[in-house]
């Protein structure tokens, strides 16, 4: 049975690490990505990269299709944007990015490249809510948060407010 992880947020550190390539595809990896998809259906959220859960691996899964078509979860192992064409501006959170979202600019297509859970080579033509998810995964894993594509200002202020936040939720805590 599947169990949902901790999702890590900013500003803890494992987010900017960036992921290491994974080099087996084992009975391990297929229980990880079973925790992943449990935690990203419960948040709820539509993609979920490994270092959101604290582990510093190449993977990530997704799900952009809207929830009363079932699950239809995506996988990608050691994914690689090979090409991206256009722009889109589209309003991104993130489930490691409490309380916030912007509108960040992306490429409007992208072909991806990875493996699926099984080993099996992937490509993926990427366009709209899709491409952006993957663009915003695949971020994660090179350590990158969609709050970087910001203004400076606006990252400051966020930081501001998460800062007033967590101290009041601190404050609230009983000892």
């Amino acid at each position: 049975m599947a169990e949902i992880l901790k999702i890590y947020t900013f500003p803890e550190s494992v987010l900017r690490v960036e992921a290491e390539p994974v080099q087996e595809i084992d009975e391990d990896l297929q229980k990880l990505i079973e925790n992943m998809g449990e935690t990203m259906y419960d948040a709820p959220g539509i993609g979920l990269a490994a270092n959101q859960i604290g582990v510093t691996k190449q993977l990530l899964i997704y799900d952009t299709a809207p929830r009363t078509n079932g699950r239809k979860m995506g996988v990608l192992i050691n994914p690689e944007i090979v090409h991206g064409e256009g722009k889109i501006v589209h309003d991104e959170a993130c489930l490691s990015v409490i309380d916030f979202s912007a509108e960040v600019t992306r490429f409007a297509n992208v072909q991806v490249k990875g493996f699926d859970r099984n080993g099996r080579p992937v490509q993926l033509d990427a366009e709209g809510l899709l491409a952006v998810c993957l663009q915003h995964e695949i971020d994660h894993l090179k350590g990158v948060l969609f709050i970087d594509h910001i203004s400076s200002l606006k990252r400051a202020l966020y930081k501001k407010r998460l800062k007033k936040m967590l101290m009041k939720s601190q404050s609230s805590e009983p000892e």
